[in-house]
């Protein structure tokens, strides 16, 4: 190699890389070994990595010539275009963004790295100085701060409504209006939107609708095809389905704004990493089905509860005393997996005992989410509402609530667990669930 070595000329061939180093030689042999075996010329000898060889500038070009085709069609965005660097997208990605068109039926999609990562793109699209959003009463807390700061930092504001009321929305709008943002169905009362009442009350603004608890899986006809504008949702619960990986996505017919929320993810990161693309997007198919059964053990659980003499109140779509009944049955085919409650003559306090006491049958799990594989249980008010005040809490009517977030047990089985703790929770003391935890952190050697 000392003849390529020399400043003043060099051999007119290229430098063979089998006279080079046997680092330089066993990291690029392994490299192109790599891409035959697999057909993608990936930077790392057995890994994906978040760049590619391009193999020279003209792929380049391609890439950005498609990019603009996407910009100037106005049909799609170029969150579907091929891999290029990992902060753009990426083949995992790809894949997702695909498979989530066709289940929202929808031109455009976009993935994130979570949830909340979706909202705050949309709001931070659509929030320009001085302009105005409806938001619904019972949307996710974090959802609801980002959007009143995003007002604040740009001079807009925002009218909360409650759900399931069409007319406020409609009398709420302004001139300025650029968006409705509901959520369904909603997270404890398990509300669910008339998305095409909602549609025709927003008149020219967006319709952003999050499906996290509904799932594209619930609605005929899709959410966007019924008057959403937009849809957002977390690919953390039912589409993900095994509490293994954060996500997020947006899907929308408004390729103009498709490209522009491509545009701000790109610019300012969160885009959804290649293995977890791939992970959801490979078990999508399995995701559905077990969501289904969830729903259905949802569906049998809820009207136990509801029968059941120590239990105030149960929320879940499936029960016929639903507020939002015709609606459901118009517009919706599955019935999601939480079940909330409230139990007969216990106080706040009393329901936080109750849901430690049910804990420790086992099979219900202390922990936040839903959608995962075990059955899920919480206090509403230690989770979600800890440092809201409790007058507060009771007359948004979320006070004194058990949360399940049913999993793919036999539902008999959950129902069993439910049982004994409703009748037996008083007499267990607070002593006796510190005795249990600590014999349960030793049995599983978290001590």
């Amino acid at each position: 190699m000392t003849s390529y070595l020399d400043p003043t000329g060099c051999p007119a061939e290229r430098p063979p890389l089998a006279q080079m180093a046997a680092p330089t030689r066993e990291l690029h042999e392994a490299l192109d070994a790599h891409a035959r075996a697999g057909g993608t010329a990936w930077l790392h000898p057995t890994d994906r990595t978040i760049q590619r060889d391009l193999l020279g500038s003209p792929n380049v070009v391609s890439w950005q010539e498609a990019k603009a085709a996407f910009l100037i069609a106005g049909d799609g965005a170029w969150s579907e275009l091929p891999h290029l660097y990992g902060r753009y997208g990426t083949p995992g990605s790809s894949e997702l963004i695909a498979a989530l068109r066709t289940l929202e039926s929808a031109r455009c999609a976009v993935v994130t790295d979570c949830g909340m990562q979706a909202i705050a793109l949309v709001a931070d699209a659509l929030m320009i100085p001085g302009s105005h959003a409806v938001v619904m009463r019972q949307i996710y807390n974090k959802a609801k701060t980002y959007f009143d700061w995003v007002a604040r930092r740009v001079g807009g504001s925002i009218t909360t409504v409650d759900d399931g009321d069409p007319e406020a929305v409609a009398v709420s709008m302004r001139p300025n209006t650029r968006f409705v943002f509901a959520e369904t169905f909603t997270n404890p009362l398990m509300r669910a939107q008339d998305i095409r009442a909602l549609r025709a009350a927003c008149g020219r603004a967006h319709l952003v609708v999050d499906t996290t608890i509904a799932t594209p899986w619930a609605f005929s006809p899709p959410a966007l095809a019924q008057g959403a504008t937009i849809v957002v949702g977390s690919l953390t619960k039912a589409l993900g389905g095994r509490d293994t990986a954060l996500g997020g996505y947006i899907a929308t017919d408004d390729a103009e704004l498709g490209n522009q929320l491509m545009d701000l993810l790109a610019m300012r990161g969160g885009i959804l990493d290649d293995a977890r693309a791939r992970a959801i997007a490979a078990q999508l198919p399995a995701a559905s089905d077990a969501h289904a059964r969830r729903c259905t053990s949802a569906t049998r659980i809820a009207a136990f509860l509801a029968k059941h003499p120590r239990v105030e109140t149960v929320f879940h779509p499936s029960l016929p005393d639903h507020p939002d009944a015709a609606v459901i049955a118009r517009d919706y085919r599955r019935l999601g997996s939480i079940v909330s409650f409230r139990a007969s003559g216990l106080d706040e306090l009393g329901h936080r005992h109750l849901a430690d006491v049910l804990v420790s049958t086992i099979v219900p799990r202390y922990a936040l989410s839903f959608d995962g594989l075990p059955t899920k249980v919480n206090h509403h008010k230690t989770v979600s509402e800890y440092f809201t005040p409790s007058d507060q809490v009771a007359r948004s009517g979320i006070d004194r609530l058990i949360r399940l977030g049913v999993g793919i047990e036999d539902p008999d089985d959950v129902i069993a667990c439910l049982n004994w703790a409703l009748h037996h929770a008083a007499n267990v003391s607070t002593e006796d669930l510190d005795r249990w935890r600590e014999e349960r952190a030793r049995t599983l050697g978290l001590a």
